[in-house]
């Protein structure tokens, strides 16, 4: 049996810090020995995280104490702050859930390994540090690695991704406000959202260069989580050559599946898997992927990562059940 490993979150009391708890409370190989909060120190983690009211004890602390691996839930542009004030051990492992390491992976000695199993899945098992995706940037490269695997990423993509509202966080805004999200969907970002340059430069350390315009269109969605993208662009393979393909690419893969059928996001939400549908118009692949954006984007992503750098099997503690309706 794995001995466990002892792991603190800092920015305890997000949706994505949420998440990592409902996950790593029952992870077999897992203690959470520290949550952190800068605003309730003392608190009763359960009184944040209702739903995990009769699974912990532990309150909220201000200072984290050494563990083997530290998960950074902290809004973009804070871990970089963080880490350079605290005195984190070199051998810890630190996994940033933002974004500052996604386009600048060194800090001082530290070297983020960009976290897309799928992408770099032998360089995550020997990494100290990663920067974890984010939510759309993982469901379109998911959609695209295939293509640029075999070099055939040649022509514009056209995005069109809506997400749910706890893609924007906990804090509130006038365009997460229920009043304003609910019975209602409104773009935002268009062309310029901040993962499209995460994309193209994972995408073009995968191989093929350079990368094709990507024209993302963003949408709020009127529901909680998960994400659907549609892509569509010109390819000269035939459905059944795209789908061996995808196949054959994601087979090694457990999280991600090529389904023959049309998607509903109720099939991958609550799940850290990632579904892709492909269908064929005249000369357009048009690529269907869709997840949720607080597992396979977010958190589940990052223990399906720190599983791979402790050498556990990937999959565990990530067993999770589709709600379905």
């Amino acid at each position: 049996m794995n001995k466990k490993i002892t792991c603190a979150i800092v920015g305890g009391t997000g949706y994505t810090a949420g998440e990592l708890l409902r996950i790593l409370l029952y992870h077999p190989f897992v203690e959470v020995t520290a949550v952190e909060s800068a605003f309730q120190p003392g608190d009763r983690v359960d009184s944040v995280h209702r739903d995990l009211i009769g699974e912990t004890e532990l309150c909220f602390c201000k200072d984290i104490p050494q563990t083997d691996v530290l998960f950074l839930c902290m809004g973009h542009g804070l871990s970089v702050d963080f880490i350079e004030k605290n005195n984190i051990n070199s051998n810890t492992k630190v996994i940033d859930l933002g974004n500052d390491f996604r386009l600048q992976p060194i800090l001082g000695e530290r070297e983020f390994i960009y976290g897309l199993p799928e992408l770099n899945r032998y360089k995550i098992s020997y990494a100290q540090n990663i920067a974890n995706p984010g939510c759309f940037a993982t469901a379109i490269q998911l959609a695209l690695l295939p293509l640029v695997h075999h070099q055939l990423l040649q022509h514009e993509v056209h995005i069109h991704a809506i997400t749910g509202s706890t893609g924007a966080g906990r804090s509130l805004s006038e365009t997460s406000h229920f009043s304003y999200r609910n019975n209602n969907i409104s773009i935002y970002k268009p062309f310029t959202h901040q993962h499209l340059d995460e994309i193209i430069l994972s995408l073009s350390c995968s191989g093929q260069k350079p990368i094709p315009p990507l024209n993302l269109i963003p949408v709020r969605g009127d529901f909680t989580r998960g994400i659907f993208a549609t892509l569509y662009t010109r390819c000269s393979w035939s459905k059944e050559e795209a789908n061996t393909f995808y196949t054959d690419y994601y087979q090694s893969h457990p999280f991600t599946f090529i389904a023959n059928h049309e998607l509903n996001l109720k099939e991958v939400i609550n799940t850290n898997k990632c579904f892709i549908h492909i269908e064929k118009h005249n000369d357009y692949l048009l690529i269907t992927s869709i997840l949720d954006n607080l597992l396979k984007g977010a958190s589940g992503q990052a223990v399906q990562n720190m599983n791979l750098m402790f050498g556990f099997d990937e999959t565990t503690g990530l067993h999770l059940k589709p709600i379905s309706f």
